[in-house]
């Protein structure tokens, strides 16, 4: 017994038309990344270089941290797929591959700083331009912060797989909404490849991404940021709250460091995230935390796009109050903490 098939007014049976191979984007992304990972954690070799703890590691066993091989492969083929610019992505692997290098042999600073820097301009010159120079340099430098400080947060199971998943993934929603059809899919490949990964990563977690993912992620969140807030998906506030949670830690974190005169360049275990696991939280209940403070700055971000400015200028300044409630009770906690050690 055969179907009948629909037929129109002019007689020829109505074939339903091919999805563009860009739609399937994400689901790539997703299956080379689990793929990956999964074979790195079944064939030994391939897992290594390991992270042994040391003075900031909150971890107390060796654990592979090249779980962002496959993250990177996952983002990188998604977006390639997706029909990303390309600068953007020829950039993500030459900080993947610098950070790989990092990951196995210490590589100086001042290349990878360099690095850091050349990968910034490259997305600056090819998404904004240089009409505005001082805006160019500006943007460079914060990409080269986004780049850095998502390697900073990234000490605490299942914290920065999660950012990447819930960050990217309200990317994917803001562009899908405003009819930017590429960014979207861009931005859920990311997302996507990061879910992937946290099937390994959260708590407790069997491999970690290393600078190889995490220095990539960093600088991804603020080129798709970019190229958004550019291509009128979003305005220039909507990436730094969706990914607030942790460019407030690592920027307050930085300040107070520098303030006490300590040598901010030095490994610690003083971002508030790290405080709070070693509060007593662990690492499982500190990602649920963070994950509920990222749903909420993300969702936020997406209810906002759409309202007035008065609207969207009240939630950036609950956000700042917000925020601030939350690092003075951490701080109290911790000194409570110090004074009965004391």
């Amino acid at each position: 017994m055969t179907l009948p098939v629909a037929k129109p007014a002019h007689g020829r049976p109505t074939v339903p038309e091919p999805l563009p191979a860009q739609s399937f984007a994400p689901a790539v992304a997703a299956i080379v990344s689990l793929v990956l990972i999964a074979g790195m954690l079944r064939t030994r070799r391939f897992a290594l270089p390991l992270d042994h703890p040391n003075e900031r590691s909150l971890h107390t066993r060796p654990v592979p941290r090249t779980g962002g091989l496959g993250i990177l492969a996952g983002s990188l083929a998604g977006l390639a797929l997706a029909g990303a610019d390309p600068a953007i992505v020829l950039c993500a692997l030459g900080l993947a591959v610098l950070s790989f290098a990092d990951d196995r042999k210490h590589v100086p600073i001042a290349l990878r700083f360099a690095g850091h820097g050349v990968a910034a301009a490259v997305a600056v010159l090819a998404i904004v331009g240089t009409q505005w120079p001082l805006l160019a340099a500006l943007l460079v430098l914060a990409t080269m912060w986004m780049t850095n400080l998502y390697n900073f947060m990234d000490g605490s199971d299942g914290l920065a797989g999660g950012m990447a998943v819930f960050g990217f993934g309200a990317y994917a929603f803001a562009a899908a909404g405003g009819g930017h059809t590429a960014l979207a899919l861009g931005a859920a490949s990311v997302a996507a490849a990061a879910a992937a990964f946290l099937a390994f990563n959260y708590p407790p977690a069997r491999i970690f991404m290393g600078d190889v993912g995490s220095v990539p992620l960093g600088f991804l969140a603020a080129a798709l940021g970019m190229a958004g807030w550019q291509g009128g998906a979003w305005p220039a506030w909507f990436p730094v709250l969706v990914f607030s949670p942790f460019i407030v830690d690592a920027t307050a974190t930085l300040a107070q460091r520098a303030a006490r005169g300590e040598r901010v360049w030095q490994a610690h275990r003083s971002h508030y995230y790290q405080r709070l696991v070693q509060l007593g939280w662990g690492h499982a209940r500190t990602a649920r935390a963070e994950y509920a403070l990222m749903a909420a700055c993300g969702l936020g971000g997406l209810a906002a796009l759409s309202a007035p400015t008065a609207v969207q200028a009240a939630l950036l300044a609950v956000a700042a109050l917000g925020y601030a409630a939350l690092a003075a009770a951490v701080d109290r906690a911790w000194a409570r903490r110090r004074e009965g050690a004391a």
